[in-house]
């Protein structure tokens, strides 16, 4: 029984680990604002560009929030 037990704990933490690792794209976004205004969303991503603090960004409006949330 104790080991029946121990290959099954075994089995499901290691698929946990698998779905966990699968689960998060390679080069995710991260938050790094939340706005009321496009303009003000747009004016701090390319900041962000030109300051070396990202890449790239993308201001996506979110209705049910009504705000615009920069990605960066």
């Amino acid at each position: 029984m104790r080991k029946a037990r121990a290959v099954l704990v075994s089995t499901v933490v290691v698929l946990g680990a698998f779905l966990t690792i699968g689960a998060a794209p390679a080069q995710a976004d991260r938050l790094a604002g939340v706005f009321r205004y496009e303009s003000e969303c747009e004016r701090i991503g390319t900041q962000g560009v030109h300051q070396n603090w990202w890449n790239d960004y993308d201001c996506e409006w979110e209705e049910r929030y009504r705000y615009y949330f920069l990605y960066a």
